[in-house]
């Protein structure tokens, strides 16, 4: 290595010079005292499933059934070498030289030159390893360093049986991944294939310095006004040296701060700091996302020989806001909704998983590119999911950015963890790290302590006693003894280490209690399952399944069909139910559940593109149940019944057929444009009262419950509501047309209503409640029912402000099976340069689909259409001429 390829802060005796370890990796299989032959690895950060790759040592594991193929990796120990040179002030008195480990993956044992560096069993762990004085001065000054990692899943086999006092349960995978802080989803879920990975997967730092800054943060209050910001910048450095910052917006100095005074914490400074015209941070959709930046500048201090000089220099980014997580007694229970800057916002929006099985192949561009597309999609907050990771800086950079809020739960998911002394200081030490590196940033208003591991509580019947038994100390002695570690140790490191950020011990929790199997809608929040999981209701009844806030809940669909071929590669393979597609979709019993209900709603189909299209209009229309129906029952302000929305899921870690409203390769499917059109500004919905196609019989005559078909009740009896929900700041006045449309002539069945109405800020105005509609030429109830005679019609509604449409929503008679749909007149058109589209129809169209793949972006996609309306979809990324769709009962 050459000397100029330090990157020196500055230079002189102070030097601080920090060297990235990248490339000259080599990897091989085994121990590091193994015969094995190293190989060339990619340059850091790595893991081994992508040096195999590289090496063309195995098929790729995304593709056909390749997954299989590649098992024994995760069995095996890997060993890492790289070498480097001395850095170039090495052995100066007073210098310091260190090595910074960002993450390893899991168990790994660190070699510097043949000697033990350290050990590590925690992949969420960073190492910071003083090695002054441990570098070969020999050998030209080469520098050997090795890594070998041990199998995470025979370690994890082993500490089971080592720890018989604690009983191991785990969801969704094999018990070793119980005692090993890694990320979970590795072993497996139900969504994602099992690939055990290894290898230094964050970048390895060689430091040399005389003084440098270690961290920078701050703690801030904003006055009840919001005019004002007023706290402390705090600063920890190894070393000498002045300090100074400078506080700035968009490049203009605001603030400089030069008197730092000693706190209670060895090598921590602060300073304060005043802001009286603070702008604040608002999540999308309530206001904008002003950042200001703080600048730390380490110096050393001047004498008469020597000039003062820059030592060290530290930005970060920060935005001043006020959160709450309000659970408040009301008339529906507990409340439970976030309040920032003192406006109560409603967090529609989705799980987050990791985007990649190979976590070091998401670069920060892409996860950029991932929140941005939550954010164009209306989604307020995204809900980093516990079974992942401490989500990369660039995710939380892009949300500040945004606007879009983060829910972070701690990694652990769907399992009873143990809660050994050596076990509770890997987890702390976790916990400290990861929440101190994202506690700057304004987006982050929550952390969760698990993800449904009461839910293991519940099932199983662990020892819990949430109201009378309130001594951590004892709660270890139990069968559940990570109860310690979500109501005790992450607590008071949230309290100890950030501010401004509510705790939350359990996603989902409720006043000591699961809300996933028991749903309890009056308290916390709950993962609704009894839709896809559990009962298996119908997703009609979404409306009245909804909690306090609801974190979790979704529906399965395909995704677009060029998706599927990038990874199943024999066209012949390409059907539903082909053995690669279903060992592609991990969920249990998915061929039935997916089955029963494209079936239960719409005339099936099983061509592959047939089959795609129904799966994902059916997603669609499931989440639009949900999302229109829950925020109106955000109501008013004091009457909060459903404080946020989260679809699961947001993403997928490989491609396949899952709960994901966008796939792998970042292309949304049709439920992701439902979920933007009912998370628009100001939205109108009109819903009709849903009549069971299948009725159920059970009195004292019936002894057992029978199914009747009574089409009656579901095309002659007709009520609905119509409600406009908003988030704005202001009241507005509009108008409502409501119109009724035969689904066979597309001519209207009765007189539209009209009506004025004024827009409620922030909440739900409801206009029509259980309005009946006198359906024309309703057949006798006394003779046979005749469907050729009925006319069954969608109900349409729009609101209009200052004679501009400005929402609009349409509800069709269900199911959607029962319906023909011939003839729709489907007319497609393009602007000249072919960057718009504009779709119509003479008649009620279902499901109207572009099929869409990478490298296109679309507006809008998915929709219905009606007569008299035309649907304008912007394209970007490809041209309108090249676009292929279908709908509901055509192509």
């Amino acid at each position: 290595m050459l000397e100029s390829e330090y990157c020196e802060v500055c230079v002189g005796k102070m030097a601080m010079s920090r060297f990235e370890l990248k490339s000259g990796w080599t990897f091989k299989k085994g121990t590091r005292n193994s015969e094995a032959e190293y190989l060339p690895a990619n340059d850091l950060p790595t893991e081994i499933h992508l040096d195999l790759l590289k090496n063309k040592k195995i098929a790729d594991p995304f593709k056909d059934l390749n997954e299989l193929s590649v098992r024994w990796i995760g069995d095996e120990a890997w060993t890492y070498q790289t070498t480097f040179t001395t850095p170039p002030d090495y052995g100066k008195p007073g210098i310091t030289t260190a090595l910074k480990f960002g993450g390893l993956d899991t168990f790994a044992h660190v070699f510097l030159n043949g000697e033990t560096l350290f050990d590590s069993e925690n992949m969420f762990i960073e190492h910071v390893v003083d090695v002054t004085d441990k570098l070969a001065t020999d050998n030209g000054g080469e520098q050997v360093l090795e890594i070998m990692f041990e199998s995470a899943r025979q370690k994890g086999l082993e500490l089971v049986k080592e720890h018989k006092e604690h009983r191991f349960i785990v969801h969704q995978t094999e018990i070793s991944r119980g005692p090993v802080r890694k990320a979970q989803y590795d072993w497996g879920w139900d969504w994602g294939p099992i690939l055990m990975t290894a290898g230094p997967w964050k970048p390895i730092v060689l430091e040399t310095f005389e003084s440098k800054i270690v961290d920078v943060w701050v703690e801030y209050d904003v006055d009840d006004d919001l005019k004002q910001a007023e706290g402390k910048v705090f600063v920890e450095y190894e070393g000498l040296g002045k300090l100074e910052a400078d506080i700035s917006k968009d490049g203009q100095s605001l603030e400089k701060l030069d008197e730092f005074k000693s706190t209670n914490k060895s090598n921590v400074m602060s300073a304060d700091f005043e802001l009286p015209d603070a702008s604040l941070w608002w999540p999308r959709g309530y206001g904008s996302q002003p950042l200001y930046t703080i600048s730390v500048s380490l110096r050393s201090v001047p004498t008469s020989t020597k000039p003062e000089t820059v030592i060290d220099t530290v930005d970060k980014t920060i935005g001043f806001r006020k959160v709450e997580l309000i659970q408040e007694d009301d008339s529906h229970g507990t409340s439970f909704y976030f309040r920032v800057n003192n406006v109560d916002i409603f967090c529609g929006g989705s799980c987050w998983i990791p985007p990649d099985s190979f976590l070091t192949r998401t670069k920060p561009s892409s996860y950029r590119a991932w929140i941005r597309q939550a954010a164009e999609g209306n989604q307020t907050m995204v809900r980093v999911w516990g079974g992942g990771i401490y989500e990369d800086d660039s995710l939380f950079e892009a949300a500040d950015e945004f606007g879009v809020v983060i829910w972070q739960d701690f990694a652990f998911a769907c399992a009873n963890y143990p809660a050994n002394r050596p076990y509770l200081a890997s987890v702390e030490t976790e916990a400290r790290q990861n929440v101190r590196r994202l506690r700057n940033h304004p987006s982050l208003i929550v952390w969760a302590g698990n993800n449904e591991d009461y839910q293991i509580v519940e099932r199983y019947g662990l020892e819990y006693n949430y109201a009378t038994d309130k001594d951590p100390e004892s709660w270890l002695k139990t069968n559940f003894p990570a109860r310690y570690i979500y109501e005790y140790l992450l607590p008071k490191v949230i309290r100890e280490e950030t501010k401004g950020v509510p705790y939350h011990p359990s996603s989902p929790f409720g006043n000591g209690i699961s809300t996933t199997l028991k749903v309890d809608p009056t308290v916390g929040d709950i993962h609704q399952w009894n839709v896809w999981h559990g009962t298996m209701e119908p997703y009609q009844r979404l409306p009245r399944m909804a909690g306090r806030f609801v974190s979790e809940f979704g529906m399965e669909a395909y995704p677009h069909v060029t998706t599927l071929a990038k990874s199943i590669t024999n066209p012949d393979d390409r059907y539903p139910g082909s053995m690669a597609m279903d060992f592609r979709n991990k969920a249990i019993g998915h061929e039935r559940r997916l089955v029963s209900y494209v079936a239960e709603n719409f005339r099936i189909r099983y061509d592959l593109e047939g089959f795609t299209h129904l799966t994902q209009v059916m997603q669609a229309d499931a989440l639009t149940w949900a999302y229109k129906s829950w925020r109106r029952d955000w109501k008013q302000s004091g009457n909060r019944k459903v404080g946020g929305v989260l679809v699961w899921q947001l993403n997928d870690c490989w491609p396949t057929m899952s709960w994901a409203v966008v796939d792998y390769y970042g292309v949304p499917k049709p439920a992701y444009y439902a979920i933007k059109r009912t998370l628009e500004p100001l939205v109108v919905g009109v819903q009709r009262k849903v009549n069971d196609w299948t009725v159920r019989l059970a009195d004292e005559l019936w002894q057992r419950d029978t199914s009747h078909i009574d089409m009656r009740k579901v095309w002659e009896d007709v009520q609905f509501d119509v409600w406009v929900a908003s988030n704005m700041r202001e009241s507005i006045n509009g108008n409502i047309t409501i119109k009724f449309i035969s689904v066979r002539t597309g001519t209207e069945v009765v007189d539209p209503l009209e009506r004025a109405v004024r827009i409620e800020p922030n909440g739900t105005t409801e206009v029509f409640e259980s309005e009946k509609v006198d359906v024309p030429n309703a057949q006798d109830p006394d003779t046979p029912f005749d469907t050729s005679k009925a006319d069954p019609f969608v109900i349409y509604t729009t609101l209009t402000i200052h004679d501009k449409q400005v929402a609009s929503d349409i509800s069709w008679p269900e199911p959607i099976k029962y319906l023909d749909f011939p003839d729709r007149g489907v007319q497609v058109e393009y602007s000249e340069d072919k960057r718009k589209i504009f779709v119509s129809a003479k008649k009620p169209v279902k499901g109207f689909v572009f099929a869409e793949d990478e490298g296109l972006k679309l507006s809008d996609n998915g929709f219905d259409l009606v007569p008299g309306e035309r649907t304008e979809v912007h394209v970007q990324g490809n041209t309108a001429g090249n676009l292929t769709w279908r709908y509901v009962g055509g192509l």
